[in-house]
């Protein structure tokens, strides 16, 4: 049984995960409506992968029979400037997202709810392995310039980036 200010707080976490699928979806939609699909297809699969966040935490209050809030969310922008703004955008996200999981990490500690504590540790992993991801794609934006071709090279580089990802985790391609 966790606390009710630690399910308040696990349940905001919740919005925060959702809203984080409604936005790279979003990003998604974008990319796809600009004819970079390899950037679309990876937008769409961190969009499930948000959304796997946001069950994750959704079964965990149930099974500390606590009740899980499922909220409106702010609607995500549709528009974007580039690909390059575009991922800068997801890494500043990703860095608030680890931000609020390191919150909740130390809000377990005080109140010593170690199964908190514990289950949050796959999300302290989890967001580690995002922020590093997103610095990499910027790295390699970077490194493509912004030529006239560069959207091209930009689009097959996330494809084989989206690939690679979704191998390792099982995935198809």
């Amino acid at each position: 049984m966790i606390s009710k200010e630690m399910e308040s707080r696990l349940n905001d976490q919740i919005a925060k995960e959702a809203y984080a699928s409604f936005l790279y979806l979003s990003m998604s939609a974008w990319c796809e409506y600009k004819g970079l699909n390899g950037c679309a297809n990876f937008m769409k699969r961190q969009s499930a992968e948000e959304h796997m966040h946001m069950t994750k935490l959704i079964d965990y209050l149930f099974e500390t029979n606590a009740r899980a809030i499922i909220s409106a969310i702010d609607q995500p922008p549709a528009d974007f400037t580039d690909p390059k703004s575009l991922f800068e955008e997801v890494l500043g996200h990703e860095k608030h997202v680890t931000q609020s999981i390191n919150e909740l990490v130390e809000y377990a500690m005080v109140e010593k709810d170690h199964s908190t504590y514990n289950f949050l540790q796959w999300y302290i992993e989890e967001q580690r392995e995002e922020e590093n991801l997103m610095r990499s794609i910027l790295d390699k934006i970077e490194l493509i310039g912004d030529s006239p071709q560069s959207l091209y090279f930009i689009d097959k580089e996330l494809e084989a980036i989206n690939n690679t990802v979704a191998k390792a985790e099982g995935g198809e391609e």
